[in-house]
């Protein structure tokens, strides 16, 4: 029985949706609306319930467990009792040929997923009026057949049609525009009016390429029409990448859109019909996402990951075609004085304006990078040693004559230049880089502020000198237990977020007791291998202390976040190692969670992931710390189950400056969101960034305008 309209709801609805989520949703609010409604979550049981008790619109979601939507709609079509149920599409697949092809089937509309609910109950409500009239316009033909000729009824049957397409074109949200068989313009919709400039009567008849210029916006020469290609061919056409529509007024608009050929009951061509949308806004946000995946957002400069790029080109080169080039490594002298001495702001101003100096004298042919902290990368193209070396040498001059002026304060810089010339004899990558590094190691155990070139014959002094000292301490501080175990508080910022959450932090005692910064000493205990045992002093430590932690704000019943190095994550035998740790000292496994960062984890996949499987069934916690530092990580992040997502810092820090950087973070955690997972502001310095970062929704902040470190006392 069908059901119609009455005074106890005002219509009813059949939602077909695979996903409890949105199907609880718009079941709730159309009820609440005054709809009566029934609702399927595969195929099979919309297509039993349709037959059962028919409704009088439904909302189907393409993508179902058994049938996709366009396979459902079709059945609905084809079934002479059913075919005028109007079916408006939900879907994630917001691509104009899902469109066409869902109208080609019979659809009366296409709402894109995530969806606004205030939509949702305007198309709703649009198409049961546009359904109920129809309906009323049939019986009323069907009462004028035993009065009129036939001829009139076909008519009135043509004119409701009509009237019906027109009043779904004006609904539909993207552009909208049908032509005949030869390509002149028969229908425009308001969209299309807004995007081409262009008014319906205007164009009425006028060829379609009169009022639809597309070009490509790189080469910026003519596209070929879609439509035009479809009638000519005879199917559904999609744009090029990089289509640009300039509209009438000279205003350019970055779109998508496919076009498709209309056919009459005999099969024949007619005209045919395109949709498109204008994408400019993603356009240009996809742009500025290149672009801070391969450049450095404080200076500007390409980054450490785009520079290996070019360097790995650059050696092919020189081996395939017999080039000579040269690369600099260069690391600031008297840095981290004036960036621990002045603050954050003052270094990333000396930053700033070393890239600046440096770039006046680099030629336009070579590649400056910054690699990190305070350590650039200078790619000479076609450049010999000799030449290299004088390069470098002026740069060192130039860093030296150079006043840095901070609060009217001068400082006095150098730089430390490693030089290795690119050649027939270059292997790969990282040996160049490794070479180039271990020349400027070499410059800086020589006194700093000179330029060292890379030799075979260096090996040994460059293993003797620099590192061996910070390695010996690190050992020694092993042996010796010369570590000292720090705590940073994380807290939660959003009401529903209550736990107590702390960081572990390591700091080094030297052979004065002065305290040294794991910046300082763990990447040469990760370049010799140092790591795994820290790793270990560090749990065993921790553990061993768990019960007798005697802090007024910290206490058994926290949660205490451990980093652990790629050596460690690596390690076959070190689940083993943490398993018989928390069994030996009874640690409750959910007062854990362990840190790995962004570079680790994709670095080691699928160690990485193993890991975290194994100790989340123990019941620890998992944290991807640094996130944002490599965006390629965001392919990954779907499949590493972490609990929680510690954003870099470096977004963190801007967030008031930048626009940029707070729409990466408002990704970020939308990003989490949609994974359920908890995400973590790292290098929160004021009260100001820690309200945006609760505006945007983040659940913890951690940094010193929360709490500086504060020794763990054991």
């Amino acid at each position: 029985m069908n059901f119609l309209p009455s005074a106890k709801h005002k219509g009813s609805i059949l939602i077909v949706d695979d996903l409890l989520d949105n199907l609880r949703l718009l079941r709730d609010t159309l009820i609440e609306q005054g709809y009566k409604v029934r609702s399927a979550t595969t195929g099979a049981m919309a297509l039993r319930g349709i037959k059962a008790v028919t409704p009088e619109l439904i909302l189907l979601d393409i993508k179902l467990p058994d049938y996709d939507g366009y396979e459902i709609c079709r059945r609905i079509k084809a079934d002479p009792q059913t075919a005028d149920i109007p079916v408006i599409f939900l879907s994630a697949l917001n691509y104009s040929f899902d469109k066409v092809q869902g109208f080609a089937l019979g659809g009366a509309d296409y709402i894109a997923k995530p969806f606004h609910i205030e939509e949702v109950l305007a198309r709703v409500e649009t198409h049961l009026t546009i359904g109920r009239l129809q309906k009323t316009l049939k019986e009323q033909n069907y009462l004028l057949q035993q009065q009129i000729e036939e001829r009139k009824r076909i008519e009135k049957d043509l004119f409701a049609e009509k009237e019906l397409a027109q009043v779904t074109l004006q609904s539909i949200g993207d552009a909208v525009i049908t032509t005949d068989a030869l390509g002149n313009v028969k229908n425009f919709n308001p969209i299309a009016e807004q995007l081409t400039g262009w008014l319906a009567h205007e164009v009425k008849d006028l060829p379609l390429s009169q009022v639809f210029q597309i070009i490509n916006e790189i080469t910026r020469k003519s596209v070929i029409n879609p439509i035009t290609q479809a009638i000519q061919e005879n199917c559904i056409v999609g744009l090029s990448n990089h289509t640009a529509l300039i509209a009438r007024d000279g205003t350019e608009y970055a779109i998508e859109d496919s076009a498709a050929p209309i056919h009459n009951r005999e099969g024949e061509i007619i005209g045919a019909v395109m949709v498109f949308h204008d994408v400019s806004e993603s356009r240009r946000l996809s742009r500025q996402l290149s672009w801070q995946a391969s450049h450095d957002a404080l200076t500007g400069l390409i980054n450490r990951r785009e520079f290996e790029q070019q360097v790995t080109q650059v050696i092919a080169s020189a081996n395939s075609e017999e080039q000579q080039h040269a690369l600099c490594y260069m690391d600031l002298d008297q840095f981290k004085i004036i960036n621990d001495t002045c603050g954050h702001a003052a270094g990333d101003e000396l930053l700033r304006q070393v890239t600046s100096l440096l770039q006046q004298r680099v030629r336009v042919t070579d590649l400056l990078a910054r690699l990190g902290g305070d350590e650039f990368g200078l790619l000479l193209h076609q450049c010999t040693l000799k030449k290299a070396i004088e390069i470098a040498e002026t740069l060192k001059d130039l860093i030296q004559d150079f006043r840095f002026i901070w609060q009217g304060k001068p400082f006095v810089l150098g730089v430390s230049i490693g030089v290795v010339a690119i050649d027939q004899t270059s292997q790969n990558l990282m040996k160049v880089l490794s070479e180039a590094d271990a020349a400027c190691y070499a410059a800086k155990a020589e006194g700093r502020n000179c330029v060292r070139v890379y030799s075979q014959n260096d090996d040994d002094l460059i293993q003797q000198r620099g590192e061996r000292h910070l390695i010996a301490t690190i050992s020694q501080a092993l042996e010796n237990n010369r570590f000292r175990l720090y705590c940073q508080r994380i807290v939660s910022i959003v009401p529903q977020s209550k736990l107590d959450f702390f960081e572990i932090l390591l700091r080094l005692l030297d052979e004065n007791d002065q305290l040294i910064s794991p910046a300082v000493f763990i990447p040469a205990a990760e370049r010799y291998g140092l790591m795994p045992k820290i790793d270990r002093w560090v749990i065993n430590t921790f553990f061993s202390h768990y019960h007798s932690i005697s802090q007024p704000h910290v206490n058994s019943k926290s949660v205490y976040s451990i980093n652990l190095s790629g050596m460690s994550v690596s390690n076959d035998q070190f689940h083993r190692y943490l398993v018989d740790q928390f069994t030996r000292y009874q640690i409750p496994s959910s007062s854990i969670c362990f840190e790995i960062t962004e570079t680790v984890a994709i670095s080691n996949f699928p160690r990485a992931n193993q890991l975290i499987n194994e100790l989340q069934k123990l019941g620890c916690h998992f944290a991807l710390d640094d996130f944002g530092s490599g965006m390629c990580s965001f392919m990954y992040l779907k499949n590493l189950p972490v609990d929680y997502l510690k954003i870099d810092g470096s977004f963190v820090k801007k967030l008031t400056e930048s626009s940029l950087d707070r729409t990466m973070i408002q990704c970020f955690q939308q990003i989490a969101q949609a994974l359920k997972i908890k995400t973590v502001a790292e290098w929160v310095e004021n009260t100001t960034i820690l309200e945006e970062l609760k505006d945007i929704g983040i659940d913890y902040a951690q940094g010193y305008g929360i709490e500086p470190p504060f020794p763990l006392i054991l």
